[in-house]
């Protein structure tokens, strides 16, 4: 049986709710790609929205062509509306990641926005899901279990998916500082996974809380100079000569970003924490700014 012809319309962007985005994760250069797609072909693919009982349409597949073409200055793009209640919307906007599928805590948000905000039972998700109980069950604990800090790591960008999950099987007290460490040192998720075994196996949160400050301060075996390497400390000027390179490329990079994606791209969580954040790093800058004009005065002195 052929699927009905669907009919496409034009839609004003400014007007469509993102209540579903919270499901999704949005990296930054899915979200470059896309762009750059919209700009060199156009629309590939409409949107697919569903109306609410407010007469608001809602995105359930195209946040990134949304937002992409938001950042190009868009007013429209094509869509399709489908006769979806929430709940529908949600098991449709699954049907159509299939093939790039979910992420496992995309999986939690989605299991648990259907417990909290539907009020559907662990059967009957897992029903809907096609899944075993025990399985729903492990997706609504790894969210329930996992920092909000963490979570909002992750779809900042600054924590892969499977680190936080392999962090949320730490005690809640511990996740920050697990965290911490795994960032400072880069470690992947085989090792992440390795320091969450060695917390897990102390007796109690103080001994895992002394364990994983041990570990932040520790030095990386695997960077340490040779033994014909030079072993010479670097002296203070050097120190400062490398933080002013850092500074000048972060910079740079930082400015980059925000002048190709424009904080109104994310979904709204995102852009809060990230426009909270940067409020946060100017009187810092400021700060940083005045000192170095007086240390320029000086030397011109």
């Amino acid at each position: 049986m052929q699927e009905q012809e669907v009919q496409l319309q034009l839609v004003e962007l400014e007007s469509l709710g993102e209540r579903l985005s919270c499901l999704r994760l949005c990296e930054a250069d899915s979200l470059a790609q896309m762009r750059r797609s919209i700009e060199q072909h156009g629309q590939l693919s409409a949107l697919t929205l569903f109306r609410t009982g407010s007469d608001v349409l809602e995105i359930v597949d195209g946040f990134k062509r949304v937002r992409a073409a938001r950042a190009l200055g868009l007013r429209t793009l094509l869509a399709r509306v489908d006769p979806l209640d929430p709940v529908q919307a949600k098991m449709r906007m699954r049907a159509l990641q299939q093939g790039s599928g979910l992420t496992e805590l995309e999986e939690g948000w989605l299991v648990r926005s259907l417990y909290r905000e539907d009020r559907l039972t662990l059967p009957e998700i897992a029903q809907q899901l096609n899944r075993h109980k025990s399985w729903v069950w492990r997706r609504l604990m790894l969210v329930e279990a996992l920092e909000a800090d963490l979570q909002a790591d992750v779809r900042l960008g600054l924590l892969a998916p499977r680190t936080a999950s392999a962090l949320s099987r730490l005690p809640r007290g511990n996740q920050r500082a697990a965290r911490d460490v795994v960032t400072r040192h880069g470690f992947t998720v085989r090792q992440t996974e390795r320091l969450v075994d060695e917390a897990l196996a102390e007796d109690d949160d103080s001994a895992r809380a002394a364990l994983l400050a041990k570990r932040l301060t520790e030095v990386d075996v695997s960077k340490r100079p040779g033994p014909r390497a030079e072993r010479r400390a670097r002296n203070e000027a050097e120190w400062m000569s490398a933080d002013i390179l850092k500074l000048h490329d972060i910079a740079a990079r930082m400015m980059a970003r925000l002048y190709s994606t424009p904080l109104e791209t994310f979904t709204v969580d995102s852009a809060a924490l990230l426009r909270d954040a940067l409020v946060r790093l100017s009187p810092v800058l400021r700060a940083l700014d005045e000192m170095i004009e007086a240390a320029a005065h000086k030397g011109v002195a």
